[in-house]
């Protein structure tokens, strides 16, 4: 379950970071363009002022019932994106930071390819490979500690390669014109609970059938033990890895 407030709250930088990929989408009036994976449409607003048609798809209903009550007149649509094919293609489908949640890639590839009309463009960004590893590792390491093996063992994301994610773009059809692995140290917002702020939000399939005073404990044990990798200048920084990506249909 996603909590679309605490997302607005204190994980804007998720919206935030993206907004420099709408530059890269270059949206004209007129277009139609997908969002895929709009969690609460900050940025499908932001793409729909050029004057383009917007859809926004995500497959957590709080996430799309925030969006709809926060931006009338654009097409928000609860909706998993390996399976949502619509009836009309579009011009481009833009997604930021979606990708790495759908377990499948060739599944997701396979819908954003048929929703393209040829020689649509794809520009999608997603955490890579080593995305959060540091904070991963260690909550691993303390589930197992405190004999949660088996949630230890949890795959939550999909962070590939920049070469794996290219060569399925391109089995799949696509055309790759820019591809590009980088870091990006994210500063979280509290300065006391940002760790943990983190995990509540992203991590929370770690900690399926674990009471709650062992996750309250478990993710104070995490925060701490990162905290001298993880902290500087007053802050936690998620260490992000991410991988962005251009591609033509």
């Amino acid at each position: 379950m996603w909590e679309a407030n605490l997302y607005r709250q204190k994980h804007g930088f998720v919206f935030d970071y993206g907004k420099d990929l709408i530059s890269m989408l270059n949206p004209k009036a007129g277009e139609r363009i997908l969002d895929f994976g709009c969690g609460t449409g900050e940025l499908t607003a932001e793409i729909a002022q050029s004057g383009a048609e917007l859809v926004g798809i995500d497959a957590s209903s709080e996430m799309i019932k925030a969006a709809q009550e926060q931006f009338e007149g654009i097409n928000f649509i609860e909706a998993r994106g390996e399976s949502f094919i619509d009836s009309k293609q579009y011009d481009a489908i833009f997604s930021n930071a979606t990708l790495h949640w759908i377990l499948n890639p060739e599944a997701a590839i396979s819908a954003m390819y048929s929703n393209l009309k040829p020689g649509g463009r794809l520009l999608l960004e997603m955490g890579g490979k080593g995305n959060v590893a540091t904070i991963i590792e260690t909550l691993q390491d303390v589930l197992e500690e405190h004999g949660y093996v088996q949630q230890s063992k949890t795959v939550n994301w999909y962070f590939p390669k920049l070469g794996t994610y290219s060569y399925f773009l391109e089995k799949n059809g696509f055309k790759v014109t820019f591809a590009h692995l980088y870091d990006r140290p994210t500063k979280l917002n509290d300065p006391n609970t940002g760790i943990i702020d983190w995990l509540t939000m992203f991590a929370g399939k770690y900690f399926t059938g674990i009471p709650a005073e062992d996750v309250s404990s478990i993710h104070k044990i995490v925060q701490d033990r990162v905290k001298e990798r993880l902290y500087k200048d007053g802050h936690f920084y998620a260490d992000y890895k991410r991988l962005r990506i251009c591609a033509i249909k």
